[in-house]
């Protein structure tokens, strides 16, 4: 029979570390969700059964994002009620941040990354040396933190001066303004590409886009046409021991397969382990898995790293 490339293994990952998230129950197109002490309505055109929580449940929400959601782009608006704050303080572990409710319907942080975030910084922590990170489309730093805190040294590019400001008062809000961060407004794909000119090299990547997305001077990402793009570029930052490589999708017709093979031609003929499969988020009320993303990952062995 003749080899493939597909992944070894496929996965389904979950979190069991968050205290102050909560995916308390699905159903009809919706997701019930905890952040924080604020509880909130987010549509979910994945959670097509029957929600296992009584209307009250829903009804008690302190927001309800209402419209019709079509990957990243938004139409609709929330309504709030009893929402006594704008942002307020939630908690991964040691790392502190803030959560809000924003236009997007995105609260700040999306807690099915979770135990990417584990893995990453377990990958770290098992070094001898200095890990250099490039994390794009960073957000609001959150995996920025969890690995800087593990000891790498990070580098987090994202195109929205909104999110890297909201990412370094983040940064300030766990004590962590001491590590080695360096926060970069700018393009993906130039970004990489000065630093390919550079010389800059990187042991580990995470990768992070939207589906559809602009750069500061109005430069169109959209993920079919740039990933491969970006991909190809990246593979010239690898250092001479990379560690990992990470990339995750939303809403968006690509399966794990399609990022693990995208993945194996950027680490070609460096060994290691390769996976792939969905972040999934367990309900409180009946134990269902919500598929939210799709991910791909590789890690050096230990003998390469």
């Amino acid at each position: 029979m003749k080899e493939t490339n597909l992944p070894p293994e496929s996965k389904l990952l979950a979190s069991s570390r968050w205290e102050d998230y909560e995916l308390l129950d699905s159903g009809n197109g919706a997701k019930l969700e905890r952040f924080g002490k604020f509880c909130f309505v987010r549509p979910e055109p994945q959670a097509m059964w029957t929600p296992a929580l009584d209307k009250k449940h829903w009804e008690a929400a302190h927001g309800v994002f209402a419209g019709s959601v079509e990957g990243e782009s938004e139409n609709g608006n929330w309504k709030f009620s009893g929402l006594s704050e704008s942002r307020w303080k939630m908690r991964y572990e040691d790392i502190s941040f803030w959560a809000s409710a924003t236009p997007f319907r995105h609260m700040g942080v999306f807690p099915e990354q979770a135990p990417l975030w584990d893995w990453a910084a377990e990958c770290v922590l098992g070094q001898n040396r200095e890990i250099n990170v490039l994390h794009l489309f960073g957000y609001t730093g959150i995996a920025t933190l969890v690995l800087a805190r593990a000891g790498a040294k990070v580098t987090h590019v994202d195109a929205s001066p909104k999110m890297v400001k909201w990412a370094r008062e983040n940064q300030v809000f766990s004590g962590l303004e001491q590590k080695p961060i360096r926060w970069i407004v700018d393009d993906v794909i130039k970004f990489v590409r000065r630093e390919v000119k550079r010389g800059v090299k990187y042991d580990a990547f995470i990768i992070d886009p939207p589906k559809f997305g602009r750069g500061p001077k109005g430069e169109i990402w959209k993920i079919y046409d740039s990933l491969p793009v970006l991909l190809k570029e990246c593979v010239a930052l690898l250092s001479e021991h990379p560690l990992f490589v990470v990339f995750t999708a939303y809403a968006v017709r690509i399966s794990g397969v399609s990022l693990s093979c995208a993945l194996s031609e950027m680490v070609s003929g460096r060994g290691g382990e390769r996976n792939a499969g969905e972040l999934v988020l367990i309900e409180k009320s009946k134990g269902r898995a919500l598929s939210m993303a799709v991910f791909a990952r590789w890690q050096a062995s230990l003998k390469e790293s």
